[in-house]
């Protein structure tokens, strides 16, 4: 057995922003808007932190300033209920439009979206082009009779027509809300059913892996499936479907045809709470539950996080590998309206090669490139060095999010990829569609840590008492509203589901679920979900701690661990990917335990270690322990169409006899 230890361990701070960079930061020009303003002495990222969750009125109107948000109507008050959480109401008199906010006349010849197929398509539209487009389609839309309040769909690859459907559906008003083409129709029907659209929108297939994916036999089940659909706009991305006995089904091309693309566009001023987005639950535990963003909750967040903690400025080109199922599609997208150019890719991060994303940072000088942690962790397993491959001259900051950022992989993005780079992970979620920990363009980096909590996040780690801790683990809680809670649950009138998901643990305090601590710097290391946590002989340890000492093992690709309620305990179940052609034997069980019990401890070795083909995964990437954990337990396994890679549970199962 090998294991890669990394020649930075000694010196945790990474990088270290130039004075340069900290002097043009976005965020050292908001701290002297706050000194100006506010006459308060703000002048580093801790006491802007520490004012912006003590005076959060104060903060997110200046935020809501700095950012030129475009209003029909913003109103006096700030944040009614501020004591309720939830509850709290923030901008209770504006109105407003989220679609207007990114459709910026001011940069009509500047280009909005780059996007790169894997077949090799690519294609660019300039703010002018994307308005132009959004407004032929709202026309249609509202031909159809879509107006504020209703629901539209889509199955859809990550194409300018699924940005160009989004915006016309919310510049209308309407509520939108979309999944991935790999989705199969149980899982489509799972989410839309329970939300009733009016109008869908599909891509008749997608390329991925170098292979080609039909999906037209979708329509028709989809159809009977749901009969809120009155309109179904397919997007021909492979051509394949013929049209033959689908009265409904309206090609993309016929549907804008009639309608002129130089007509103004009318923006629905709804209020700053109206829903906007309806995002999904994982599902694994149950059906998915349906999240209701509101409009000018989801806008103002994600504008504090793209300027002041991203540092994105107007004509910078922004990416992140996504899907129309990740909320940070959603989170992408929304760097409109900071002035950004979208650069967009379909098809799979690894073809034909491991660093083909890189090819991409250098032919459209991309200069925020956002991946998942996985995809790090699959580079450094492949031995890639893009650094000594590709140019890369534009880039000065990666962000990673999915599951938590290995310190290894910190050190390999320094030593493999740019050793001058702002190394960001960031974590939230579906839940907030944004970030509860992140990025700051003049704060160091620290090997394996976050940098910081969000401004105007009043984030804590709790006790499973409820009291704050300081630099030991425990839950990830939020103690103070914010604007970008969700609206509520669809069909949960009472809020009962809406309390149960984040309420209930310790009342009146959001409980992300995440298994936490906070440094000393003010950083953050997650160490896996919650309700995850592993407790042999009633020691509380983090999954993540156990990947961090396995993923720096050659032989091993990936990792699966689960606790099993056994002879009174919990025992560690790991399940092991290895290399192809690899086979797990007693030398390299001995080797992996003894590495996880020098560099963790005694409490994190596992009982057994087993080897699997494959990891189950949701379909944005995450690993699945919770139904692992179901199925060594004997336990049935809830709406599986929400894994990307069902067929893998199978083995699991085979595998329980040897866990008796």
């Amino acid at each position: 057995m090998s294991t890669r230890k990394g020649k930075r361990q000694l010196d945790p701070v990474m990088w270290q922003p130039s004075i340069k960079r900290q002097e043009k930061a976005n965020i050292t020009v908001f701290m002297a808007k706050v000194r100006e303003s506010y006459g308060v002495n703000v002048t580093d990222y801790e006491n802007l932190y520490r004012w912006s969750i003590a005076e959060p009125a104060a903060f997110w109107d200046l935020m809501w300033q700095f950012a030129g948000i475009i209003a029909s109507e913003k109103g006096r008050q700030i944040v009614a209920n501020a004591d309720k959480m939830p509850g709290a109401r923030w901008f209770p008199e504006a109105r407003l439009n989220y679609a207007e906010n990114l459709l910026l006349k001011s940069h009509e010849d500047q280009c909005a979206i780059i996007f790169h197929g894997e077949n090799g398509g690519s294609q660019c539209l300039s703010y002018g082009e994307l308005y132009r487009c959004v407004s032929q389609l709202a026309q249609a839309l509202r031909h159809d009779g879509v107006k504020p309040g209703d629901r539209v769909a889509g199955i859809l690859p990550n194409r300018p027509e699924s940005i160009i459907a989004m915006l016309a559906t919310t510049s209308l008003g309407a509520i939108w809300s979309s999944c991935s083409p790999d989705f199969g129709v149980a899982g489509i029907v799972d989410r839309f059913s329970q939300i009733g659209p009016k109008v869908l929108f599909i891509g008749d297939g997608y390329f991925f892996n170098g292979k080609v994916f039909d999906r037209s036999n979708q329509i028709a089940p989809l159809l009977q499936a749901m009969p809120s659909i009155e309109r179904l706009a397919l997007i021909p991305v492979i051509n394949s479907f013929d049209g033959a006995n689908e009265n409904q089904v309206t090609l993309w091309q016929d549907y804008l045809a009639g309608f002129p693309n130089d007509r103004p566009m009318v923006f629905a001023q709804l209020p700053f709470d109206a829903p906007l987005f309806i995002l999904y639950s994982s599902g694994t535990t149950g059906p998915p539950k349906c999240i209701v963003h509101g409009i000018g909750g989801t806008l103002i967040q994600h504008l504090k996080e793209h300027r002041l903690h991203t540092d994105i400025h107007a004509g910078d080109r922004l990416f992140y590998y996504t899907t129309c199922g990740w909320m940070m599609w959603n989170w992408l997208v929304s760097g409109l309206a900071s002035g950004a150019t979208l650069v967009i890719y379909d098809g799979s991060p690894l073809y034909p090669k491991a660093d083909f994303l890189f090819d991409l940072i250098d032919a459209y000088r991309i200069n925020v490139f956002g991946v998942s942690a996985k995809y790090i962790d699959t580079l450094k397993k492949a031995a890639v060095a893009p650094r000594t491959t590709h140019n890369l001259a534009s880039l000065r900051t990666i962000l990673s999010t999915g599951s938590p950022l290995a310190p290894a992989s910190f050190d390999f993005v320094y030593d493999s990829i740019k050793s001058d780079v702002c190394l960001s992970s960031i974590s939230g979620g579906t839940d907030i569609i944004s970030c509860f920990v992140l990025g700051c363009p003049i704060l160091p980096v620290r090997r394996g840590e976050i940098q910081c909590r969000g401004l105007a996040m009043k984030v804590e780690v709790y006790d499973e008492k409820g009291q704050p801790l300081q630099g030991e683990k425990g839950e990830l809680v939020c103690t103070a509203p914010f604007p970008s809670m969700p609206v509520g649950f669809w069909n949960d009138p009472e809020q009962r589901q809406y309390h149960a998901a984040y309420f209930e643990k310790f009342p009146g305090v959001w409980s992300h679920g995440d298994y936490v601590a906070l440094t000393d710097q003010g950083g953050m290391i997650i160490y896996g979900r919650s309700d995850a946590v592993l407790n042999p002989g009633g020691v509380r340890i983090g999954t993540a701690e156990i990947y961090r000492q396995v993923e720096q093992i050659d032989e091993v690709l990936e990792s699966l661990v689960v606790g099993q309620d056994y002879d009174g305990d919990c025992r560690l179940i790991l399940f092991v990917v290895l290399r192809p052609g690899l086979q797990l034997n007693d030398q390299l069980i001995a080797a992996i335990k003894q590495h996880i019990r020098t560099n963790a401890s005694p409490r994190h070795v596992p009982a057994l270690i087993l080897q699997v083909t494959d990891i189950p995964r949701t379909k944005n990437g995450k690993i699945v322990e919770l139904a692992v954990r179901d199925i060594i337990h004997g336990r049935p396994i809830k709406n599986q169409q929400a894994l990307a890679n069902p067929e893998a549970l199978e083995q699991f199962s085979r595998l329980v006899p040897l866990l008796q």
